[in-house]
């Protein structure tokens, strides 16, 4: 499958796997059978954008509360809502289901009523809200009653008022009659049942549904429910499986700066709501911070200075919403923890790509948490344009293309959000979060959609959806991260988030890969015949414009990682790179694919195999080009001995970035996908005779297909597990974990599959990890020459700066009362000590660098 076409199915959703459960929890076990007496409430609630919390609608956009009446806005395909509460179990207990229905549009109605046993590829009951299929018993637009995919005339019972859909399941020696009653205004009435019904069939999922048999969405109100009823003596149930109005909430905390989102429901129509930020002291709840669910984000960012808390510090997000009987309260539970600053490791939880392949994904946060990371980092494609079916909006009303966004959002919230409920976290989106496939931002200007919203679109840079819209993106994603380093907004009046973090000892840079690049299309030559950000031209050399003039990470980035390289404070000891993609294009394709169209559909080779014939690629859209800004970048990271984490690549590996030569930089972790749709690869042609999984042959010095220089470590290439499902076992999907150890000053990065418990089986790690450097690897160009020993009589080991004429060589915070800086030639150097915690300074000018050096400087600090 090309990628276009490829890429189109994902968009319109309807790639949806069948799958073999992976996990013993689900519909059938969470639950406590219990008698059922269940009415829905609908009546209570005003009019508004949202179902209500025991229910989930498929998709969020086209359902309103209208009058007491979930009502479906579109007449389309399979638009239905899933209750959350109640499931049935695989017995044979007798129910009934009943609800009234206002049928406003009869032209192509396929079924108009109930799904019994909804089921989704996975055995979790929100595996069934999202994507869960069962009985269809309902209405047609011939006034036919449909059971599945049979029909049966009903006589003349009228359509045009209210219906009502009343059935009782009644078991037998082994298996069901379904009775089924449809009862008109008038008083009409038609029966009908149904033998041999099996109660596999009916365990599952309660869901209401309106189907129409069209192509695309027709923008006409369809159909409206009321008045929903269930009754057993025994259905499983539990309550606390109620989803919003509160769905989950983020936060970072940053030198006594705490910032916290709370995301919640489409509730910003109810007069008088009103969410509020708390924390418990003294078994007491103090108010820290009230404000409105906003339209739109429908996201509430409480921003608390001089935060004091120094042991860990439950929260809540308090909401009270004014019904038709009464102000009813919700709350969200979590902790802000306290920062641990005097803990010598840190460890933090790397996460990126998020397709719904595994949806819920609960064995990420059930092997994750056995590691207990103290940071969670999600490092773009929190979800992507197809997630959770019906493909993604692109153009309409804009508060519809507000409520498409926040439906994949939430079902990332309801799979992760127990990793970062009580840890602080730090999000970026990337490109598909802002529904592009690739996203060269040019600063913020408007991309050109008159060819269509794909490749075309991307290639001419900018932003394919509306500046306000995007906005909206990074307020629900970005909000609870520290203030801007500058919050000038960019071009359409787009906001901007690249920011310092300083937190548990550790300085995070948290950059914008993606919005101040240059699309190729717009500056390399015509002859290079860009697609996609792909050369399609036959003799087009890449290399030979290395130094095009082209924007990265842009000048005012620039500025940021000069300011942050030296800035320690905090009690910061080692720094950290954040953005959504490496400074490297690791992958490789056959010689005879000119991108990447075709990698999804590639074989995916026995584990010990070597594939042969590959080619470095030359992907525009990773951080390798523009190759000089690459460059540029990575000798500014260095400086501060970063360490460099990213997401995006769908290809975990662990490289050491080369400038002058090889080896010579920092190094960088690029994490496994959590769900990979696109399984990229590295094989380069090396000699592989004694290539083995465990020993690959693949590692070493390589230069990528711009002539990057990089250094290989570790790769996760896919291959095949054996196991099921394929499309999340085959494609080397999983996690990372890297630890800082503030004091050793090394860093640890961990690399594990998905289903794999690191506790019991630490030895599963993906191939070629765990990998352990030190700090000052990071900078590991060769000594040239060296400056006199510091010796520091104080007990604070203060911050240690090398400048060159003025520029700063670099910064690091000393480990040890005795360092010797190395420089990179000899000649005269300042040399800057720095008590971050009183602000003292004391400066050594001209200080001469030798081959040779025994000078010893003594200073107290």
């Amino acid at each position: 499958m090309n990628r276009r076409k490829y890429l189109k199915t994902l968009a319109l959703g309807s790639v949806i796997p069948t799958l073999t459960p992976a996990l013993p929890k689900g519909i059938f076990s969470w639950g406590t059978p219990q008698k059922i007496d269940f009415t829905s409430e609908w009546q209570q609630w005003p009019n508004m954008k949202w179902i209500g919390p025991e229910y989930w609608s498929n998709p969020l956009q086209d359902w309103e509360l209208i009058d007491g009446k979930p009502t479906c806005m579109v007449s389309a395909a399979n638009r239905n809502i899933q209750l959350l509460t109640i499931q049935k179990q695989k017995d044979l207990t007798a129910f009934e289901v009943a609800v009234d229905l206002q049928i406003h549009n009869l032209e192509n109605l396929k079924c108009a009523g109930l799904i019994l046993g909804a089921k989704g590829p996975f055995d979790d009951y929100r595996s069934a809200a999202v994507f869960g299929k069962g009985l269809n018993i309902g209405l047609n637009s011939k006034s036919e009653l449909v059971v599945g995919d049979k029909q049966f005339p009903i006589g003349t019972t009228s359509l045009k008022d209210q219906v009502t859909l009343k059935l009782s399941a009644v078991p037998t020696t082994k298996e069901y009659t379904l009775k089924i009653i449809l009862t008109t205004g008038d008083e009409n009435k038609a029966t009908h049942e149904v033998p041999g019904v099996s109660p596999d069939q009916l365990a599952g999922n309660f869901a209401l549904v309106a189907d129409y048999d069209t192509k695309g969405v027709n923008q006409t109100k369809s159909v409206a429910f009321s008045n929903w009823r269930i009754s057993s003596s025994k259905l499983l149930a539990n309550s606390n499986k109620v989803f919003g109005p509160i769905y989950f909430a983020q936060y970072t905390l940053n030198k006594g700066h705490l910032k916290i989102t709370a995301q919640c429901s489409p509730i910003e129509a109810i007069s008088g709501q009103k969410i509020s930020f708390q924390i418990q002291k003294n078994k007491q709840w103090k108010n820290l911070a009230s404000a409105n669910v906003p339209a739109e984000s429908r996201a509430a960012n409480f921003s608390i200075n001089n935060w004091e808390e120094t042991e860990n510090t439950p929260y809540r997000m308090l909401l009270k919403l004014p019904l038709k009987d009464g102000v009813k309260v919700f709350t969200y539970e979590g902790t802000i923890a306290k920062e641990p600053l005097s803990q010598e490791a840190i460890k933090t939880a790397v996460f990126s790509c998020n397709f719904h392949h595994g949806f819920p994904d609960q064995d990420i946060p059930d092997n994750v948490s056995k590691l207990n990371p103290d940071i969670v980092l999600f490092l773009g494609d929190q979800f992507y344009e197809g997630t959770g079916g019906y493909g993604p909006l692109f153009s309409g009303a804009f508060d519809k293309l507000c409520l498409d966004y926040l439906r994949k959002w939430y079902m990332f919230g309801w799979s992760y959000r127990e990793l970062f409920r009580h840890k602080p976290c730090a999000i970026i989106p990337d490109d598909h979060d802002v529904y592009h496939g690739n996203v060269w931002g040019e600063g913020g200007k408007q991309a050109d959609m008159s060819n269509g919203v794909y490749a075309p679109a991307q290639d001419s840079g900018g932003y394919k959806m509306p500046a306000e819209w995007v906005n909206m993106i990074q307020f629900t994603q970005t909000s609870h991260l520290p203030d801007p380093f500058d919050p000038t907004p960019v071009k359409q009046n787009i906001g901007v988030y690249y920011t310092h973090w300083n937190y548990a000892g550790l300085s995070f840079a948290i950059l914008e890969d993606r919005k101040f690049k240059s699309a190729p299309k717009n500056v390399l030559p015509p002859e290079a015949e860009v697609w996609n950000g792909w050369i399609m031209g036959d003799n087009f050399d890449i290399k030979a414009h290395r130094n095009i003039k082209a924007e990265l990470l842009g000048e005012r980035q620039h500025q940021f990682l000069d300011n942050w390289v030296k800035d320690w404070s905090n009690s910061a000891s080692m720094k950290v790179v954040l953005s959504q993609t490496n400074f490297a294009t690791l992958a490789t394709l056959p010689k005879s694919e000119k991108n990447d169209a075709n990698v999804p559909s590639m074989p995916i080779p026995e584990k010990g195999e070597y594939v042969k014939g590959d080619r470095p690629t030359a992907d525009m859209d990773s951080n390798g080009w523009p190759a000089a800004q690459r460059d540029i970048a990575v000798a500014k990271i260095r400086k501060g001995f970063a360490f460099h984490i990213a997401g995006d690549q769908h290809l975990a590996s662990f490289v050491q970035y080369g400038l002058e030569e090889h080896g010579d930089s920092g190094h960088a972790f690029a994490g496994p996908a959590l769900n990979n749709i696109w399984p990229r690869r590295f094989w380069p042609e090396v000699d592989s005779s004694n290539h083995s999984y465990e020993n690959p042959a693949y590692t070493g010095n390589h230069y990528d297909g711009f002539g990057n220089k990089m250094t290989v470590k570790a790769v996760a290439n896919p291959y095949n597990t054996g196991k099921t499902p394929e499309i999340i076992h085959n494609r080397s999907t999983g996690f990372g974990l890297v630890t800082f150890n503030k004091t050793k000053r090394t860093i640890k990065t961990e690399c594990w599959p998905r289903f794999v418990d690191p506790v019991k089986h630490p030895e599963l790690q993906y191939a070629g990890w765990p990998v352990t450097i030190k700090q000052e690897d990071n900078f590991a160009k060769s000594a040239k020459a060296w400056l006199p020993t510091i010796k520091i009589s104080s007990k604070q080991l203060p911050v240690l700066q090398v400048f060159e004429r003025n520029e700063l060589v670099y910064a690091i915070r000393l480990k040890e009362k005795s360092f010797q800086p190395k420089t990179f030639n000899e000649g005269a150097f300042d040399v800057k000590l720095i008590n971050t915690e009183t602000g003292d300074e004391k400066l050594f000018s001209g200080l001469a660098a030798r081959k040779e050096n025994r000078e010893v400087i003594e200073v107290e600090i």
